[in-house]
């Protein structure tokens, strides 16, 4: 009886361990999709701002270029795109697009030297450069928590609770093509 007993004790302790270990695995996951969560907070909060910050840019350069029209129009599609995306890969492809006509927009302003010299359009652009730089911020802080979570839900043994728990690997907000290659402006 006395062996039984042993037996009986040893597998619950096992079991107990084997339970600690399981939780303890599954919070330290919750743990790091948490920081993954804040990091995309952080690039949403900044991305927002950016949002915000477009329709005064515009309105600043409507008056001055009324030849690029569609510079600006392409602008408002592109800021109202990126706000409605609802995956990151949406919202990567949308950032692209929305970079590259906010690039080419500050292109076409060196040629007008009265709104290079307005008060209001330095301001904004310095405005759009900050929020650039913090959203570039944001993107190293998401994509550093995205990597060790990622890390963590494909090594094993933590893999078995990952899986067995629905932890699935979560994509980086990367830099896009448009940001990668130098910028070539062409005017007629």
């Amino acid at each position: 009886m006395g062996s039984v007993m042993l037996v009986t004790l040893i597998i619950l302790i096992v079991i107990v361990l084997i339970g600690a270990w399981v939780v303890s695995v599954y919070n330290r996951l919750v743990q790091q999709r948490n920081l993954v969560d804040e990091g995309w907070s952080g690039i949403d909060v900044q991305l927002k701002r950016r949002y915000d910050l477009i329709p005064n840019l515009v309105e600043t350069v409507k008056g001055y270029s009324i030849h690029e029209k569609s510079v600006l129009e392409n602008i408002a599609s592109l800021r109202s795109a990126a706000m409605g995306a609802k995956t990151l890969t949406e919202k990567t492809e949308a950032e692209e697009g929305l970079t590259k006509a906010l690039k080419t927009l500050f292109a076409v302003a060196e040629n007008y030297p009265d709104l290079k010299a307005n008060q209001n359009f330095l301001s904004l652009q310095k405005s759009l450069t900050s929020i650039e730089e913090e959203i570039q911020l944001s993107r190293r802080y998401y994509n550093g928590a995205a990597r060790n979570y990622n890390i963590a839900t494909t090594v094993f043994p933590t893999s078995i609770v990952a899986n067995m728990t629905g932890f699935k690997k979560v994509p980086y907000f990367e830099a896009t093509e448009a940001e990668r290659e130098v910028q070539k402006v062409k005017f007629d």
